[in-house]
């Protein structure tokens, strides 16, 4: 995290969103590492609106970077899933044990979104 002289803190510096398209898939994949919260919740759903307009047969959310997940995100990550074109497919990486898969877990969501615990098997199904 970068703080300036005044304290303030920048999103970007808490969360880090790389894309990648896997060698012979059609599909996305969105690296996201950081914090997810109030601050950090617009930048992602910007890369959202940028990944869908490049119209992927399949958007992958890896999470396995994130150290912290507030509402806000588990919001931003449904929305994507309702963006999603029709002939889309959203999955979202969430390795068991990690603060994502309990958050999911403890909020239900788990039954909500499609979770696979590694990027290769969000890739295979």
């Amino acid at each position: 995290m970068s703080v300036v002289a005044d304290g303030q803190v920048f999103p970007q510096d808490l969360l880090r969103i790389t894309a990648h398209r896997p060698d012979g898939a059609p599909a996305l994949v969105l690296e996201v590492t950081g914090e997810l919260d109030l601050l950090t919740a617009p930048q992602l759903e910007g890369a959202f609106a940028t990944a869908f307009a490049d119209k992927p047969d399949l958007l992958v959310i890896d999470l396995t970077g994130v150290s912290f997940m507030a509402s806000l995100g588990m919001t931003v990550l449904l929305k994507a899933q309702r963006s999603a074109a029709p002939s889309a497919k959203v999955r979202v990486v969430a390795p068991e044990g990690s603060v994502v898969a309990r958050t999911l877990q403890l909020t239900g969501l788990l039954e909500v979104l499609a979770v696979a615990p590694t990027v290769p098997a969000a890739l295979s199904r």
